[in-house]
């Protein structure tokens, strides 16, 4: 039996983590990760902006970026903690109003300015800027409705789909994910999040569908992580994997991850006397 650390292979794991990364920047580029040239549609948000891009190969299957916050609109959404029930098929529990908000949003198409001023960007800018008004949204159409009509026809193609995100991207991953697992069932292939909040309520971790297929990933004492900060409220779903001293940690309680970062800060000056930190830092020699 493979542990879920060894099906989440190494490659893929830095694959999400760069294209989470790489989501944030108005210019992407998705043909150097290997994906085909028109292999990609963008979904924005009601201002205009890219909330989410669909990729895919020709010959492999679908991966869904979902950016997190990058606006103060987006950070105010954070606080709005009230229950809202998932918008899927089936009952899916309730989750935080404001993570839901984000994806039942109305998707609008590219900016006007954007179009103008396009022909004073560089060729590669210009060629993205083109892209993205040949994937231009409709008006009126909500940010999971467009992805629905986005990822259909890849689906009816036989492929399954990954879903990716950072921060209250993650939590935007986990929802959409449930929705679509409904509504097209076994089509979701894996879940994996970044320095994702707690997403949903008791009954949204109770009936949520992807538990084995979903990855939380968080590094050391990341705040985000704890928030919204309501203790016995809000629960995070799928399985915790915490990067810390350079291990993997499985589900490691809330207390017990703040109680060892405090730990390993109060005792950090002592451990850098060990010889293992010297025979880590041998590299250095070879770049001087």
């Amino acid at each position: 039996m493979y542990t879920k650390v060894e099906k989440l292979k190494r490659y893929q794991y830095e694959r999400y983590a760069i294209l989470c990364r790489d989501a944030y920047p108005v210019q992407f580029d998705h043909r150097q990760y290997g994906f085909s040239e028109h292999g990609r549609r963008d979904i924005r948000n009601r201002w205009g902006k890219t909330i989410i891009r669909v990729l895919w190969k020709e010959d492999g299957d679908v991966v869904v970026v979902f950016k997190g916050s990058h606006s103060l609109w987006d950070w105010a959404l954070n606080l709005a903690v009230f229950p809202s029930r998932v918008d899927a098929p089936y009952y899916a529990g309730h989750v935080h109003w404001g993570f839901q908000f984000l994806l039942k949003q109305p998707s609008r198409a590219i900016p006007q300015n954007r179009k103008r001023h396009a022909s004073n960007l560089t060729t590669a800018q210009q060629a993205d800027i083109i892209h993205s008004i040949e994937n231009s949204q409709v008006d009126g159409v909500s940010v999971i409705e467009k992805l629905e009509s986005c990822i259909l026809p890849l689906i009816e193609r036989g492929k399954r789909l990954s879903f990716t995100g950072h921060s209250s991207g993650g939590s935007m991953a986990v929802i959409a994910a449930e929705i679509i697992e409904q509504k097209y069932p076994n089509t979701v292939k894996r879940v994996v999040t970044f320095g994702q909040p707690a997403t949903g309520y008791w009954t949204f971790k109770d009936k949520y569908r992807l538990k084995s297929k979903t990855y939380r990933i968080c590094c050391d004492v990341d705040i985000v992580t704890f928030l919204p900060g309501l203790p016995f409220l809000f629960w995070h779903v799928g399985e915790l994997l915490w990067l810390h001293n350079d291990r993997i940690h499985h589900n490691m309680p809330s207390i017990v991850r703040i109680i060892r970062v405090l730990v390993s800060w109060l005792l950090r000056p002592i451990a850098y006397h060990f010889m293992d930190k010297y025979i880590r830092r041998k590299d250095y020699f070879d770049k001087h």
